[in-house]
């Protein structure tokens, strides 16, 4: 069978599986949830040695260290993808939920309820665990989902959804609800994206390449995540030792994530006395600076910074650095090359951090804190099937509610208009 309708074939069947899923029970969910949970523990030998392949593969692409930590699976990492599934069993079921309702003058009684979007097409790179948040979270919310994973983790995603879909299968979950395109070919993405008989809307998840090609080249819905040039500005008033460690958390803890800073920003009255101390940190960690003419003067080592770099996400342990004049200036470096995901300020100044939270355009504001926690796990929505930097429909980290539409159920005793 020809790729094209290979994967047509399973759109069609998760269509199919859509409308028998949006009214299976919550309980029998959540125990599917519990069952596959306890599949993932149980065959955590089975995914290690795929995902040692997968790494294998990556070395011999000359893949960064920071890509091949998000690709690299453990005994500890699997155990905590199992407790999110367990997490997501235990979240609130969205589905039927009555947002509010209305009595009209006529008698009307209109009531606003949550349903499931139908088929989720998730699109994504180098993240295994994506896999199980994306299965997890969608089946909770009553949706099919359909997933293409990229080339560097072919094997473990191949392992992962095998397990659980014959998990989920036993525990009653209806044949065609989840399903993966194990073809690595990019003719595979350009099908999906015209889909619209059988797919509902498509979610990207990786690089600003991956995105772009998606949301310029699909017919189906889109929800654009992801991409994350995110800064974090130390205002003159700033704890200089919360903000070192701040901005450290923001630019080491994992680079090649989306929430992770790229672009740090520092009022100058207090540029002395913070970057010598913050340079010095970020280069015992092997950061690589590139700095504007004012950072530049404090360690002769610092490249100098182009235009291009301040709207880079570097995914690596490289950071811009630029000293501002005011929080004026700031907000509008931010609000010029930020990609609408994850912003900070470092202040203990009230009003200049009201003021950051209400001029700076992202789905995430942070007064005092790492912008590494953006994030639906630290967020407290059991996981997260990407983080929306889009503003219709959902914005930010997106758990279940973000994964549903609605509907209106009207009852009546004979109106007529």
């Amino acid at each position: 069978m020809a790729l094209k309708e290979q994967i047509e074939e399973k759109a069609k069947r998760a269509s199919l599986a859509a409308k028998k899923l949006a009214n299976l029970s919550v309980n029998s969910k959540n125990y599917a949830l519990l069952v596959m949970a306890d599949a993932l523990e149980e065959h955590i030998e089975k995914i290690l040695l795929a995902n040692d392949q997968d790494l294998a593969n990556g070395v011999v692409k000359n893949l960064g260290k920071p890509l091949l930590d998000r690709l690299m699976l453990d005994e500890t990492r699997i155990k905590a993808m199992a407790e999110g599934l367990r997490k997501t069993a235990s979240l609130p079921d969205p589905i039927g939920e009555g947002i509010g309702t209305i009595c009209r003058p006529n008698g009307l009684e209109i009531q606003k309820v949550r349903v499931p979007l139908g088929v989720i097409g998730i699109i994504y790179e180098a993240r295994p665990n994506v896999t199980v948040d994306a299965i997890g979270l969608c089946l909770k919310s009553g949706n099919a989902v359909l997933l293409r994973g990229g080339t560097e983790a072919i094997k473990s995603n191949m392992a992962i959804v095998d397990i659980l879909t014959a998990a989920a299968y036993d525990a009653g979950i209806p044949i065609g609800s989840i399903d993966f395109i194990d073809h690595t070919e990019r003719e595979a993405v350009n099908v999906m994206l015209k889909l619209n008989q059988y797919i509902d809307v498509i979610i990207p998840r990786g690089g600003a390449g991956l995105i772009k090609t998606v949301v310029e080249n699909s017919t189906v819905p889109v929800i654009e995540t992801g991409t994350g040039v995110c800064h974090t500005y130390i205002d003159e008033s700033a704890d200089l030792k919360m903000a070192c460690e701040i901005a450290l958390n923001a630019k080491i803890s994992r680079p090649a994530v989306c929430n992770t800073m790229e672009t740090l920003l520092v009022h100058e009255k207090i540029a002395d006395s913070f970057l010598p101390n913050m340079i010095a940190v970020l280069n015992a960690e092997s950061v690589e600076i590139r700095g504007c003419e004012k950072t530049r003067v404090y360690n002769a080592a610092i490249i100098q910074a182009t235009e291009e770099d301040w709207s880079t996400e570097y995914g690596d342990l490289i950071l811009s650095v630029k000293v501002v004049a005011t929080i004026d200036e700031a907000i509008e470096h931010i609000n010029k090359y930020n990609t609408k995901h994850s912003e900070a300020i470092i202040t203990k100044d009230y009003d200049n951090a009201r003021k950051f939270q209400k001029e700076v355009d992202a789905a995430a504001v942070y007064v005092n804190a790492s912008t590494r926690f953006t994030d639906g796990f630290e967020f407290g929505f059991g996981a997260e099937i990407g983080i929306s930097t889009q503003k219709l429909h959902a914005r930010g980290p997106m758990g279940l509610e973000a994964l549903t539409s609605t509907k209106y159920l009207i009852c009546g005793n004979g109106q007529i208009r």
